[in-house]
């Protein structure tokens, strides 16, 4: 019986949405960024905008892993200017661990979030009241997706 059906057939159920997908891309090559750019001594970096980005930046901002960062441009061409951080000549961020990956989705109650380098690190949870650190999450009684842990 010859093949009824030209080309590919039915393609096959889509698992997850191109999205949420890019999202995760996104704050994954920022990170890497970021680190590369220490690891060659760089002054800043910049990143294509985004909200979660954004967040994140914040975060890492505020536990001194970065100088800071700006906002620079308007509507589709906005970027993030990212200043590093050096403590004696190296880089202020020791390591990173991706947990959440494109591939793989890990995600946790607020119970199960557990410290990083024994208190030495964070680990950053994107959840319904935003992107908060390990600390945050428990505080707020709050879990969701795990995104990476920094020290």
């Amino acid at each position: 019986m010859p093949n009824l059906f030209q080309g590919n057939g039915f393609p096959g159920s889509n698992t997850g949405s191109k999205k949420s997908k890019l999202v995760i891309i996104m704050y994954i090559n920022l990170l890497t960024k970021i680190k590369n750019a220490q690891m060659g001594k760089k002054e800043n970096i910049k990143a294509v905008f985004s909200k979660i980005d954004e967040a994140i930046v914040k975060i890492l901002s505020a536990n001194n892993y970065i100088d800071g960062f700006e906002k620079k441009g308007r509507g589709v061409k906005r970027i993030l200017d990212v200043k590093l951080k050096y403590i004696d000549g190296k880089g202020a961020i020791n390591g990173m661990k991706f947990i959440s990956k494109p591939s793989r989705r890990i995600y946790v109650g607020y119970e199960k979030i557990k410290p990083v380098k024994r208190g030495y690190g964070m680990s950053v949870v994107s959840t319904p009241k935003g992107v908060l650190t390990n600390k945050e999450a428990k505080k707020e009684k709050v879990g969701g997706e795990m995104l990476f842990e920094i020290w």
